[in-house]
């Protein structure tokens, strides 16, 4: 059947990230897919993991085919986790492409490459610290080369965009050769400083089931949009391709913006013209023929040119243009032969390959529960305080949610409050009767990993995965019970948030109470117990989140919303100090 709303060739909206790799695998018998998991792996992964080279982990948002699980191959990626359109993969997506590349090994080296949209920084970073559990050696490089910002400084920073292809393509053939993980990590974070990207929209895209994603007039196009849809910088009149070409190079090369490319003459250039899904092949060459020229015209040379569908956004209709400046090692690594079916390199042929019968890989079944790993426990009377404590901070949650709720609606979707109301009232009912716990409350380390899985799976979004990283990256210090090492837990759970979802200390998020509460109890005088610290350490989470009224946005959805409406504090910092004063009342 169609999809009559926005007119597309589909089945079910729901089956169609599934449907979608189903179709990429069935024409690439190289390929497979996990079971039960929208999962894409090289059929040969185990050669990877027994050759002892690096596993390359990708992925994101449906919609943005070939991108990303059609630069799985040999050469280019070993694994990739799709999620639904426009939507990050979850992390049990994410585990599960690690999971059916290592197997039973323990000790893998894996890197994720990640663009830069908070969503896939926080999933991607909470299956980075699991993978790390596991045992294996795990790292994450973050790409962001979108050139159409003029500043970043009040944004959740610069959006990965198709230059992220070019990333996979150097990883790739470094990983094949036998490179070390931290030799692929220096140079892809020196690479990805070298490149920009810039977008340019004729027409928006529709999501399956939806209408279109914005509106552009018939004489209009617009400048340095996202790959989902999010405004660009300006609105123009349709121009000829070589006018909107120019437009678009002299945005990326202003040097009065702070995401420019710097380009000299006697510079060598990889450039990339990316399909954004809707643009013919006759225009996408005259671009590419455009965009040459106009480099040429500044004295750089282009020593690699790559045209096609990169990655796309739906049916949108128009073009990215990304520049990235080479070296002999680095142009090495782009010619490097990959077998990934998304990649098309100028100048050579296919070639002939050994195709193999597609498999289905099964995930062995895991035992979900959570080991106690020899961490401390606790008495019966401070178990039974954990259990009042961790119950008063879930019903007050939920008392709240229309009033977090309200304080959304001026920066967000309206929804803080249902969304941790939700988590909450999943802890409360995991939680059980004081007399019998279904929550390990008389054991630490396992309370918060536990949390954290619960967090992740009911809460869903940014939230629960800001609350996931926040529980599983303070689970570690608490193995041991004392004042230190709650402080530590604390700590370890703040730099978590802040290093996976990219706020920091007055950027008026949850980071802001948080980061109070951990600065309390580390100028806690020495005689005080614990007990008092977390009062005092409450009642300053309580003043910071009171404080992010006057605060610039500078992270999150927020930062995108005129500052002049942000006249009520940030609901996340206040459902910290909401859980933070509900815990001390219980003390």
């Amino acid at each position: 059947m169609t999809d009559k709303t926005s007119k597309k060739l589909i089945n079910k909206v729901h089956d169609c990230e599934r449907e979608c790799n189903e179709g990429l695998v069935a024409v690439n018998p190289g390929l497979s897919l996990v079971h039960g998991q929208t999962v894409v792996v090289r059929t040969d992964a185990r050669e990877v993991v027994e050759g002892k080279k690096v596993v390359l982990l990708s992925g994101g948002g449906s919609g943005h085919e070939p991108g990303h699980a059609g630069y799985v191959g040999k050469g280019c990626l070993t694994a990739c986790a799709c999620g639904s359109v426009f939507t990050s993969p979850p992390p049990g997506c994410i585990m599960a492409a690690v999971d059916a590349v290592c197997q039973k090994n323990k000790d893998c080296q894996i890197l994720m490459i990640v663009t830069n949209y908070t969503g896939d920084r926080l999933n991607f970073g909470i299956a980075c610290e699991r993978a790390r559990v596991k045992g294996h050696q795990t790292e994450m490089v973050v790409v962001g080369e979108d050139c159409a910002l003029d500043c970043v400084d009040h944004s959740a920073g610069r959006r990965g965009l198709a230059g992220t292809m070019l990333i996979h393509k150097i990883a790739g053939a470094m990983a094949e050769q036998g490179k070390s993980l931290e030799d692929i990590v220096s140079t892809l974070n020196t690479v990805k400083s070298k490149m920009g990207t810039i977008g340019l929209s004729l027409s928006p895209c529709s999501v399956p089931g939806s209408g279109p994603s914005f509106t552009l007039q018939p004489d209009e196009m617009e400048l340095g949009l996202g790959v989902h849809g999010e405004a660009g910088v300006k609105r123009m009149k349709v121009q000829t391709a070589k006018e909107a070409v120019k437009t678009m190079m002299d945005h990326m090369t202003n040097t009065k913006t702070s995401t420019h490319i710097a380009l000299h003459r006697g510079d060598r250039v990889a450039l990339m013209v990316n399909n954004l899904g809707g643009t013919s092949v006759l225009e996408l060459n005259i671009v590419a023929k455009e965009a040459i020229s106009y480099l040429e015209d500044l004295g750089v040379s282009v020593d690699r040119a790559y045209c096609g569908a990169f990655l796309t956004s739906l049916e949108m209709a128009g073009v990215s243009i990304t520049v990235l400046l080479i070296d002999d090692s680095i142009m090495g690594y782009l010619d490097f032969p990959t077998d990934a079916p998304a990649w098309r390199p100028p100048y050579l042929a296919p070639g002939e390959r050994i195709r193999k019968t597609p498999a289905c890989v099964q995930l062995e079944t895991e035992d979900k529960t959570l080991s106690e790993d020899g961490a401390a426990k606790l008495d019966a009377e401070t178990s039974a305080l954990v259990y009042s404590a961790l119950k008063a901070a879930c019903e007050k949650l939920v008392s709240r949610e229309k009033e977090l709720n309200d304080l959304d609606t001026q920066s967000g979707d309206g929804d803080c409050g249902s969304t941790l109301a939700l988590g909450a009232k999943a802890i409360l009912k995991k939680l059980g009767e004081p007399s019998s716990p279904n929550l390990p409350v008389d054991c630490p380390y396992t309370l918060a990993l536990s949390l954290g899985q619960i967090t992740e799976s009911v809460m869903g979004g940014s939230s629960g995965a800001l609350y996931s990283l926040f529980f599983t990256s303070a689970a570690q210090d608490l193995k041991a019970l004392s004042f230190k090492h709650v402080c530590n837990a604390f700590s370890s759970g703040l730099a978590a948030i802040m290093k996976y979802g990219g706020a920091k200390p007055g950027y008026r998020t949850m980071v802001d109470p948080l980061h109070a509460v951990c600065q309390s109890l580390k100028a806690a005088h020495p005689g005080v117990s614990l007990t008092e610290a977390i009062k005092i350490a409450a009642e300053a989470a309580r003043e910071a989140s009171e404080g992010t009224v006057s605060m610039d946005a500078q992270a999150g959805r927020a930062s995108y919303v005129n500052k002049s409406l942000l006249t009520k504090p940030d609901p996340g910092a206040v459902a910290v100090a909401t859980w933070m004063l509900a815990v001390a009342g219980t003390l």
